[in-house]
């Protein structure tokens, strides 16, 4: 897949990107969810070039561990 095809799988929303904040409000995606004590949920969210990044990553582990790789799936466990 091409980066626009793994970017397509994910829904974007102006928000903070966790991994660069210093640039302001960009399009977003969220990437997991915490939940700080007291205090409800939180959605983490990534812009599109960190998105990138960590698909690379993602990809790069599921080849040296023998995983399946499917994109679109930040946030959860890879098998």
């Amino acid at each position: 897949m091409d980066r626009q095809q793994i970017l397509d799988l994910y829904t974007w929303r102006p928000a903070i990107c966790l991994r660069c904040p210093s640039k302001g409000i960009v399009d977003t995606t969220i990437v997991g969810v915490v939940h700080p004590r007291d205090d409800g949920e939180w959605e983490v969210r990534a812009c599109r070039n960190c998105v990138v990044q960590m698909e690379d990553i993602r990809r790069e582990e599921a080849a040296r561990s023998g995983s399946e790789y499917a994109p679109g799936h930040l946030g959860e466990v890879l098998r």
